[in-house]
């Protein structure tokens, strides 16, 4: 099973923000963040979309379907 919860956390983390930042700069409120992080909710693909360009990785990334967070443009 694709764990993306752990990579939308991790990628969260590693910059240094909170729930609440990424709820408000993508119009979301912190729970819906935190569902999403615990895996509570499934993300659709338009919301996969956005945090994909929110953090400039791609999807493939945040859906494991590589290690490389790199965008191939």
């Amino acid at each position: 099973m694709i764990d993306i919860k752990t990579r939308l956390k991790e990628l969260r983390e590693k910059r240094g923000y909170t729930q609440l930042k990424v709820a408000m700069d993508l119009s979301l409120n912190q729970n819906s963040v935190s569902r999403y992080e615990n895996g509570e909710r499934e993300a659709d693909y338009l919301m996969l979309i956005a945090f994909a360009d929110y953090y400039g990785v791609s999807v493939d990334y945040i859906l494991y379907r590589t290690d490389n967070p790199k965008l191939n443009k």
